[in-house]
Formats: C-alpha cells, structure tokens, sequence
C-alpha cells in the first residue's frame, strides 16, 4: 500500500469490482477542518436513537484501528475487519491490479462492512478535504461542512477560500448541503460551489442560533433553535466548539430525506455520543487528567476558550507531529497553562522535545522536555500541585496517553 494521495479513481475501481456497495446504503459526508469527527459521531448517536440503524467511519483511530468502523454504536471486531480488508485486497489485486492506500483500503472495507451489515444510514467523515477524498465515493444524501480553518495547506490550498472549494466537493446536486458559514471568504465559496454543483445549501448559523452555553469538565449545555425546533441540550463533550458541532449534527438530523427524526431522539442522541480523545476526563491520584486532540491552531483555540470558560489552572504535556504549525498551537495555550512538558509522539513524522521547545520559546521560554509521554506524566502526578493536568496535541499522542491511562500503570 502507498502512502497518502488524494484522488478517487483507485477507490471507485475497487468498489466497482466489489459490485458497488458505496450505493447500498444512504450516506452522510462530514467534511470540515474541525469538529468533523465530533459531529459525526454525534449525528451516528442521533441515528441510533431515532431506531435508525447506523454505520459510523472516521479517523484516525486512537489506539486500535477497529475504532474507525462503528457498526450499531459497537467498533467492528478485528475479525470482521480483517475478512473486508481481504475482500478489498483481492479486488485491488485482480489484474490489471489497482495499488491503494492504507485509507483508500480502510474506506472500502468501511463501505462494505455497511452495506454488508446492512445498517439503514452510513456517515462517513471525510479524511482529508472533500473533493478528492476517498469518502467522496459514497453518493451522499447530506454533506456537511463543520468549521474551516488553515490546515493541510500543501493539499488543500492557501486559503480559506481555497480549503473551502475543496472540502465543498461533497456537495451533491439536490440534495441538503449543510454548513458552517460563519467566515466570510468560506461562506462565499460554499454558494458558488452549491451553485455551481445544484446542491441545497444551508447556512447552519444564518438559519439556526445556539444560545446558553454552559461548558463544564463534564460536558456542555445549551440551547439551540433550529427552522424546525427549540431543544434544550446536553453533550458530554466538554468545551464550547462542541455545543456547535453538535449543534450541526442536530440540523443535519433534521436535514435527512427519508427518515424521521423526532424531538426526542436528537436530545438523546446528543447525550449519549461516544468521542474519546477530545477534551476525555480521567480521574488519576486524585487529580484531574484531560485528553485532547487539537491538533491545529483553531483545535488549540477551543482548548484555550474552554481553559479560559472553566477557570481551570492546568499543566500541559503536550506533544505534535514536526509538519503541524506548532508555533500558532504554541501561541494560544502557552499563556493559558501553568507549566509545559514537550515529549515525543508515538510517530515517525513527530516533532522531538528539542524542536518543541525551540518553536514554544518565543512564548515561553520555561517550557521543559521530557523523554516520553509516560516519564512525564509520572512526573507531573507525583507533584502534589498538579491538580489537573491536559494532554494536547497530536491524536497519535492521546492515543498513547489514553492506553497509558487505562493500563492502571498510574495507579487510579
């Protein structure tokens, strides 16, 4: 298998030798540069409490790779995950054979467990862009385009503008085209791609307006008003940016042809979403240890807000890959922390605790390294005034920290 490369002729030859299963089952897009997992995962809660039953496909995975296909709210079982992968190998593999990659392989084998299954609705969250995403494959009856922010620029373009074109290559003539308008530059190239493309667009924050939002530890309540309804709201997710994404998930809910979605089941579906990793809370010694993914600037804005909403005074072991823009991610948390660790990442393409520290130093410059993520965490749970203690950054470093966590290696 290569590695990335964006493009669909690969995957739309193999799920033609598969006997085109990307057509068996309705579908929802996700795209987005942020909150497009959260939303995903969420509208895959509301689905299944609607009685609608549901296939959920996102990435990356966190610690085993079986965590990126949801069946009925449950992770495929490696078995089952190896026998599509198999299938999607022999089909790749049938002369003239069709090289894929690690994605492409996992979003066949993704679409072909769904249509197998068969669950009644697939949501697929879109990997990279939209356009040229493998997920593109899928015949979507709703796209959704969550926050648009500056991220995977050598794929996806310079700016706003350009990332927005990309990720608005979900749209689907006829059908609902949900989203996230509320950068100018973005919103304008959502209404020419929905022109040009014949998709139905809807502006979630022009037609919707979320009010009362109350971020916590444990989760975020809010109210949301929709064209359709008022609801009262409540996610485990923590943080304010989750209000929004499950705000969108609700209206893109209400957005499915087909299928009826009552009051109930959104409010439900809302409180009963599974996201691991993103703002996760642990309960180690005593202290509080929270979990996040935000892995660009605008992921470590939501971070800062939720610091700054909460009030919480936390220290920060934090942890990215050398091409993420650690210097903006650097900008907005390092005043907002008591104290900062730099440590690897469990990857090959991780930036190491030296380059951390050189590229957090015009912001602070007592920021120290450690050789790993386990030596600090060690570190920072026997200091007795680390009452809470965040995990940030790169998915590949959560994944460890969350595997490290669940051990019991720190005791409880």
């Amino acid at each position: 298998m290569r590695g990335m490369r964006l493009g669909l002729a690969a995957i739309d030859a193999v799920c033609e030798r598969l006997g085109r299963p990307e057509r068996a089952v309705p579908s929802v897009l996700v795209a987005g540069t942020n909150g497009k997992g959260s939303a995903a995962a969420t509208l895959s809660a509301i689905a299944e409490e609607a009685g609608i039953a549901s296939g959920l496909y996102t990435s990356p995975h966190l610690e085993s790779v079986t965590e990126r296909i949801r069946i009925r709210r449950a992770d495929v079982s490696a078995g089952e995950l190896d026998a599509m992968l198999a299938e999607v190998f022999a089909a790749a593999d049938r002369a003239p054979a069709v090289p894929v990659t690690y994605f492409e392989a996992m979003t066949a084998a993704a679409i072909l467990a769904f249509a197998r299954c068969p669950v009644e609705l697939a949501i697929l969250e879109v990997g990279l862009g939209g356009r040229l995403d493998a997920t593109n494959v899928a015949p979507a009856c709703v796209s959704v385009v969550t926050s648009i922010g500056l991220d995977h620029l050598e794929e996806l373009g310079p700016t706003v503008a350009s990332i927005a074109r990309e990720k608005a290559g979900v749209f689907r003539a006829g059908r609902p085209a949900l989203v996230d308008g509320r950068v100018p530059d973005a919103l304008r190239a959502f209404r020419e791609a929905a022109a040009a493309s014949g998709a139905e667009l809807h502006d979630m924050w022009e037609e919707s307006c979320l009010s009362g939002v109350e971020p916590g530890v444990d989760g975020t309540r809010f109210r949301l008003r929709t064209p359709l309804r008022e609801y009262a709201l409540a996610t485990p997710l923590a943080g304010a940016h989750q209000a929004a994404n499950a705000s969108m998930a609700a209206r893109a809910a209400e957005l499915l042809p087909g299928f009826e979605v009552d009051e109930g089941a959104i409010v439900r579906g809302v409180a009963s979403v599974r996201w691991p990793g993103r703002l996760e809370r642990f309960t180690v010694r005593g202290r509080t240890v929270l979990l996040d993914g935000c892995h660009n600037p605008d992921g470590a804005a939501a971070l800062g807000l939720f610091l700054a909403d909460t009030g919480l005074e936390a220290d920060l072991v934090f942890g990215a890959m050398a091409d993420k823009d650690v210097e903006g991610m650097a900008g907005v948390l390092a005043p907002m922390v008591r104290r900062i660790r730099l440590v690897p990442a469990a990857s090959d393409r991780a930036a190491s605790p030296e380059d951390l520290r050189r590229r957090f130093s015009p912001w602070r410059d007592d920021a120290e390294e450690s050789p790993s993520l386990a030596a600090a965490l060690e570190e920072r749970l026997s200091d007795e005034s680390s009452e809470t203690i965040i995990v940030a950054g790169s998915l590949y470093l959560v994944g460890e920290a969350r595997s490290l966590l669940l051990s019991g290696r720190f005791g409880s």
